[in-house]
């Protein structure tokens, strides 16, 4: 039977083979052996005139002593990615992190730092480090920030005859401008990072559509949710709490200014104890001051884990994203088995 050597397309596994280039006339044994689960006894003759390769095949089968491809080149076949990528055993062996997909609430008191400036640009570097050693093991971020370090609307409702409508609005510009920081600070790292506004500006952020958020974070790259919900009357919590449904997110993580969720409050109350679980049930019984209750009523409906955690620690942010024990976790379970690194 003769075959065109054209037909077969031009092979390059990596390091397997050598040489990778083929041409109309002369193809590779090596290439050839290849095709030797569809084609048993393989026995290639000389070129003829025409550049056709003459290839007799037989039916019988052939036994693992006359198998071209040694152990090593097996393994590596066996080994490789549907897109023909070759996998090593390190990538084979990633550890199981407890989230792949979560979203980090940042509220704007926590990015004041010590409350000298508006914006403490060692907060906004120290979260850039943390979520970027997080995206290198292939957890996807998104992150809802808040505007209070900036403008706080429901604290400005009623002064000079602010309605609280327009306060909200000026409280969404705010948040608006800590996402445009923190993206800035992020790139400067060298994480792609996009800002998503709840209300068009164009000119400065992306307006919020949600299958394209998604994609950016399929991407690896982290998606910054700015303007709270678009919407007067709803906290940026409410916010977070929105976004991880639409996305998907496997969990909310609250970073704030305190180690997590205390009995009673630890500045009044040195002998405070931290809660390291609690139910949703009993964050709204007991009225603990966590996030507000339209926004946890919405993540006990959809099943949406919380870990409130403290900012201002170092590898906080990374351990929280990692699902290592830090904080308090509200509507889920402690799982002892997460890897640590």
């Amino acid at each position: 039977m003769a075959i065109p050597t054209s037909l077969f397309p031009c092979l390059s596994f990596g390091s397997m083979f050598s040489s990778a280039s083929c041409s109309s006339s002369s193809l590779s044994l090596q290439s050839l052996s290849l095709f030797k689960p569809h084609c048993h006894g393989l026995k290639m003759n000389t070129p003829t005139s025409n550049g056709s390769l003459v290839v007799n095949c037989s039916a019988r089968e052939m036994g693992s002593s006359s198998d071209p491809l040694n152990g090593s080149m097996k393994h590596q076949i066996s080994s490789m990615a549907p897109n023909g990528m070759i996998l090593n055993e390190a990538s084979m062996s990633m550890p199981s992190y407890k989230w792949r997909r979560v979203l980090l609430k940042v509220s704007g008191e926590a990015l004041a730092g010590d409350g000298l400036q508006n914006i403490d640009p060692k907060v906004t570097m120290a979260i850039a480090r943390e979520v970027a050693a997080v995206t290198r093991l292939g957890i996807e971020v998104a992150i809802v920030v808040g505007g209070g370090n900036i403008f706080r609307g429901s604290s400005w409702a009623g002064s000079s005859g602010l309605d609280r409508s327009s306060a909200d609005y000026i409280g969404m510009l705010a948040t608006v401008m800590n996402a445009i920081f923190l993206q800035a600070t992020m790139e400067s790292i060298g994480i792609p990072t996009r800002v998503q506004t709840a209300f068009r500006m164009s000119e400065v952020a992306e307006p919020y559509i949600r299958r394209r958020a998604v994609r950016h974070l399929e991407k690896g790259r982290v998606v910054i949710f700015a303007a709270g919900t678009g919407n007067p009357f709803f906290t940026t919590d409410t916010a977070a709490a929105l976004r991880c449904a639409e996305i998907n997110a496997e969990v909310l993580l609250k970073a704030t200014n305190v180690d997590g969720v205390y009995d009673d409050d630890p500045r009044r109350n040195p002998k405070a104890h931290l809660l390291e679980t609690l139910t949703y049930h009993e964050v709204t019984s007991k009225d603990l001051s966590v996030m507000d209750m339209t926004a946890i009523t919405l993540c006990q409906e959809n099943n949406i884990p919380v870990v409130v955690f403290n900012l201002t620690k170092p590898d906080n942010i990374s351990k929280a994203i990692k699902g290592e024990r830090v904080g308090t976790l509200i509507g889920g379970k402690r799982n002892s088995m997460v890897v640590s690194t």
